[in-house]
């Protein structure tokens, strides 16, 4: 037995779920209920559905992250294949890229360097070093909701330092099969079997005839990608060119997204370098420079501000370096960038900088400078705390009229002796210079800094906040607003003279280009990420034609949500030139030039068009290895053409009638239906993919719809290999079986936020999947126990009616792909009511027929989650013919909601008499804190229910309802400004006997409670009378009411029949200090001896 509370306590039930699942996949599998072929003809609509799925990267095991998201095809597809439709849901596995091939490299070099199998060194966060430490960590107490780790906290920490074999190791793998993963082939022949095995497992609803993986290693996917791109370059989409790129020096070649360990989506921020030329002679520590022409290099990105200049900041404690950019030019910066200036064409010697001497930011202090377009013909190098050394170059010029920042650091230096002092500043270094305005802003004058700072009251150049809040106050406005009053450009706007500045600069070679990473990127080879300049193949996303055809197919796409579309638009706003060759890695090599691999996002773009034709090519082997009929070099670009772009008939050896049917199946297909991903992918792989679509194929294959989905946690915490707090899919099934995995999958959540997959939620669908099997079981064997003939009690009127709005709602739900909300309407409240109805049915018993009804419900509602369990029922419960998962949807009558609006006020009223009336024969005295009550004596207990009701608002609620009444607008469901109300109830006659302060005290809690109905349900929330005859509801179900409270008799009493007034005796009184209305019945209850 398990001791931890987030486990059931017996694996029981679990394991019944597993064996079910394991039956019915084979009962799938042998009746290959999966597998979609094209019908004959062009589908009609909704006869078809073929969603997707981005594939997954095979460099490991599927996880529970995958999962979710897949989870949302999975249960849409299920769905629709539920109703009738034909379902094509294919699956691929990627495998193109560098993170394979750098991990098998890692490996084997783990391997030479430490020996077969490797004895690893003993150090700091090792596993030798912390073993005490996680002997300790594993006596710990775990909470019941946190997955442990089999790491202490040094060796999580040293995580990112873990050696490749150990991450092999973490697989469940042997030594002898580690030492294999050293070829890279190998992973791709390890990784996809594993992942179809455990999606099989997961209930999966693929046809697995049309899995494929990428790279060259299969031949029909590779004459495909190649036939892709050469395609685009024929059509001018594909250049070559030299390009600003994030690069990893480690690797040689560019690093795109899906190569990054961090630094996703970061791109290239372009600076303008301002040469600042040291005027000689030179300091002692510069003195080995001399003949040589040695700048202080600025990165600025406001180029047109450097009239201005009336010094330079370094950081004294900052660390800087001399290095040689050509025979002649020295420019002295951070290490840094002088790294990345080595892989944009400016170092002596390419891709290695040579640092000629090393300086500290103090020894540039009090160099004399003469700068570019400065009116000042010398400058100083002076000190400034907040210059940052990971950012930039480390020297950055200053401009005080224009930046907060340049002048709170002047004004320190002008106003603190102490501080020049103490940083060895000249008086003649400072004090003689004037801020130079340049720049007219409107709401700043000619002096904006100056202003922004005296009106926030800046202290200093310390002061971060504020100083934030003034940049962010001056710089977009100088920028839209601000007019040149300087220069040659003077009388321009600003933003139209920045770009004629920059040019001025760079022709008068008086400034040079420079690009580093916006962020820091870390490769997955562990390589942080410069920007390099480099000669390769672009794809040109963000051409202004091509993107006017993206941005028409996103306006009629299906993105399921605002989120989703305004992530696509602002995508499609700053997507450029994407470098689409590699030249390390796996996958297809460019075929007009081999020395380069099409990478990992450029390959997997127009993919889904592949899986129609899959496997007719493939035979059903991921690898294209078995014999077939079409050999893959006679899939040449005519082929593809023909099939894929309405091309003509090609000449080719494959037989006509097969080429014939791959066009069939396209078209058939085609375009696709859905693409669901998690919102990470917008940015690149998606946008690509409507890209490419746009241009290769014609405009009636172009994709309908996208969903996106956030990311997963794990019981609130992000999920972590280093911390514990991970599961792989495999492992949740073992865990709690496949439909709990898939319950609290649909149960994590829809939007684009965060969704939370909860352990507790899975263990607890063990529990109410087994308990609903056993309920169904114990109704079936006792079905001759049951009420027969037509359902005719308000009970079964209630149920009948709460099934054919769970059908509706449930609909609804996953029409929409909001599989949380199917979950709760075709599940939790169809529990709910079925529930509700046992209870409300009493001696009469439950109906057969709306019992059956019930199960068949319910049982085709889950289906598309949890279809194994649908499976058993639909066929050992209720013994029906066929699939479950192609039952059709349930036929439901129109919903009545004026019926659940009826019976929630029947079940109300019976909660607040239940109150009541405990409160009543309690008297005053409570109980002690968790004690139960003490039975009422005879002589208290009530026995005697009045049940007193008033059908009519009437008196003040009635005058404030027809106020409210002509204040609607029952279009926009909205009402007049409330002094309009105010003055409308001053002229009814309650208006007339109280003064307006008296009027608001009693009207407005009620006015806003009638007024926030009507915003929701409509003008019926401001009737004078409910839907329904309260009184005939309550007398339907008096043997309900009665059984309940536990009363011998109860009555429904009108409030207004005196007689019946009469009956409460000295109990009256309540009736005239709480008077009932509309929905707020008043139950007085009496013992016999009243």
């Amino acid at each position: 037995m398990s001791t931890n509370p987030d486990e059931p306590k017996s694996r029981a039930r679990t394991d019944f779920l597993l064996n079910n699942e394991l039956e019915v996949q084979k009962f799938w599998d042998e009746n290959t209920v999966f597998q979609a072929d094209p019908g004959n003809d062009s589908p009609s609509p909704g006869e078809k559905f073929f969603g997707n799925f981005p594939y997954p990267y095979m460099n490991g095991l599927l996880h529970l992250g995958h999962a979710f998201s897949l989870s949302k095809l999975e249960f849409g597809a299920a769905y629709h294949r539920l109703r009738g439709s034909n379902v094509l849901l294919p699956f691929a596995f990627h495998c193109t890229g560098m993170p394979i091939k750098a991990s098998a490299d890692k490996l084997a070099r783990e391997i030479q360097q430490y020996g077969y199998p490797p004895v690893f060194p003993v150090a700091e966060g090792s596993s030798a070093a912390v073993a005490d430490a996680t002997q300790a960590d594993q006596a710990d107490v775990v909470a019941p909701d946190k997955f442990k780790g089999k790491k202490s906290k040094a060796t999580a920490k040293a995580g990112a330092q873990k050696y490749q074999w150990e991450i092999m190791k973490s697989f469940g793998l042997d030594d002898e099969e580690i030492a294999r993963f050293q070829d890279p082939y190998h992973w791709l022949t390890h990784f996809p079997p594993l992942a179809k095995e455990v999606l099989k497992k997961f209930g999966l609803g693929c046809d697995w005839r049309r899995s494929f993986i990428t790279t060259d290693m299969n031949p029909y996917y590779d004459a495909f990608v190649k036939w892709q791109m050469r395609k685009l370059k024929k059509l001018g989409k594909v250049v070559k060119d030299m390009r600003y790129t994030i690069y990893s020096p480690l690797d040689g070649q560019p690093c795109a997204d899906h190569d990054r360990a961090t630094g996703e989506g970061v791109q290239p921020q372009e600076y303008v370098l301002i040469k600042m030329e040291v005027i000689s002679p030179f300091p002692p520590k510069l003195k080995s420079l001399e003949g040589r022409k040695v700048y202080l290099a600025a990165a600025t990105l406001r180029p047109e501000t450097m009239y201005g200049q009336t010094n330079c900041w370094v950081l004294p404690d900052g660390m800087y370096g001399a290095f040689e950019i050509n025979d002649t030019d020295v420019f002295i910066l951070t290490a840094r960038s002088a790294f990345n200036l080595a892989y944009q064409h400016l170092s002596r010697v390419p891709e290695k900088p040579t640092c000629l001497c090393e300086l500290s930011g103090s020894d540039l202090i009090g160099l004399p400078l003469k700068s570019p377009l400065a009116f000042n013909e010398t400058i100083y190098a002076l000190p400034m705390l907040t210059v940052l050394t990971d950012k930039g170059t480390g020297i950055v010029t200053s401009v005080p009229s224009d930046s907060p920042d340049d002048f709170m650091a002047l004004q320190d230096l002008v106003t603190k002796p102490a501080l020049r002092a103490k940083y060895g500043v000249k008086d003649e270094w400072v004090l003689p210079y004037e801020i130079i305005p340049i720049i007219h802003i409107p709401e700043f004058g000619d002096k904006s800094a100056e202003k922004v700072c005296h009106d926030l009251k800046i202290k200093s150049q310390n002061d971060k906040e504020k100083l934030a809040e003034a940049k962010r106050m001056t710089y977009l406005k100088g920028f839209t607003d601000g007019t040149m009053i300087v220069g040659e450009f003077s009388g321009r706007k600003v933003q139209e003279a920045k770009p004629l500045i920059k040019s001025k600069l760079l022709e008068e070679g008086t400034a040079v280009l420079y690009s580093e990473p916006e962020k820091k990127v870390m490769s997955r080879s562990g390589d942080e990420c410069v920007v390099a300049l480099t000669d390769q193949w672009y794809i040109t996303y963000g051409e202004a034609e091509w993107k006017q055809k993206a941005v028409k197919c996103l306006d009629r796409m299906n993105t399921f949500s605002t989120e989703t579309r305004n992530g696509f638009e602002h995508t499609l706003g700053w997507l450029n030139q994407w470098a689409c060759s590699r030249s390390f890695g796996l996958g297809t090599r460019i075929p007009w030039d081999e020395q380069f691999l099409v990478e990992s996002l450029s390959d997997s773009t127009l993919y889904m068009a592949y899986y129609t034709v899959a496997h007719l090519l493939q035979n059903g082997n991921m690898y294209g290895k078995e014999i077939s009929s079409v050999r893959p070099e006679e899939m040449t670009d005519e082929v593809w053409d023909f099939v894929f772009c309405d091309g003509p008939a090609p000449k080719s050896e494959i037989p006509a009638a097969l080429l014939n049917k791959m066009k069939q199946e396209f078209k058939y297909w085609y375009p696709f239906d859905i693409r669901v991903s998690g919102k990470d992918l917008i940015q690149n792989h998606l946008t690509f993919c409507i890209y490419n679509h746009t241009a290769l194929l014609p405009e009636h294959h172009w994709p309908i719809g996208f969903r996106c989905n956030g990311h997963l946690m794990l019981n609130s915490e992000k999920m972590s290999k280093s911390t514990g707090n991970f599961l792989t899919l495999e492992d949740a099934i073992k865990k709690y079986s496949s439909d709990a995995t898939r319950f609290a999958l649909a149960d994590a959540g829809d939007g684009m936020d965060d969704a939370n997959f909860v352990t507790e939620t899975a263990n607890s669908a063990v529990m109410r999947l087994t308990k609903e099997i056993s309920w169904m079981e114990e109704v079936t064997a006792a079905e001759s126990k049951l009420r027969t003939g037509p359902p005719t009690t308000y009970a079964d009127r209630v149920f009948s009616n709460e099934m054919n709005i769970a059908i509706k709602e449930t609909e609804k739900s996953y029409n929409a792909f909001m599989f949380r909300d199917a979950l709760k309407s075709g599940f939790y409240d169809l529990q709910l009511a079925r529930d509700e109805y046992r209870l409300s049915c009493g001696a009469a018993g439950m109906n057969r027929d709306l019992l059956w009804r019930f199960m068949d419900v319910q049982t085709r509602l889950i289906t598309p989650i949890c279809p194994h369990y649908a499976e058993h029922v639909w066929q050992k419960i209720m013994k029906k013919e066929g699939f479950a998962i192609k039952a059709g949807w349930p036929v439901a009558d129109t919903p009545d909601p004026t019926l659940r609006i009826a019976n929630k006020y029947l079940q109300d009223s019976i909660v607040l008499m239940r109150k009541l009336l405990q409160k009543q024969e309690s008297g005053s005295k409570k109980p002690k804190k968790g004690a139960a009550p003490a039975p009422p004596s005879e002589e208290k207990k009530m026995s005697i229910g009045l049940i007193y009701v008033n059908e009519h608002y009437s008196g003040w609620k009635e005058q404030c309802l027809r106020v409210l009444q002509s204040k609607f607008d029952s279009q926009s469901r909205s009402f007049s400004p409330d002094q309009e109300i105010a003055e409308a109830l001053k002229e009814c006659p309650i208006g007339q006997e109280m003064n307006l302060k008296q009027v608001q005290k009693l009207c407005m809690p009620f006015i806003k409670l009638k007024k926030d109905e009507a915003k929701e349900v409509g003008p019926q929330a401001l009737d004078l009378k409910l839907p329904f005859g309260e009184m005939d509801v309550l007398r339907e179900n008096l043997e309900l009411i009665k059984r309940q409270l536990g009363l011998e008799q109860v009555e429904v009493l009108s409030a207004s029949d005196e007689a019946a007034r009469a009956k409460a005796g000295e109990h009256a009184s309540l009736l005239e200090k709480n008077p009932p209305s509309p929905g707020d019945p008043i139950a007085i209850f009496l013992s016999k001896q009243s």
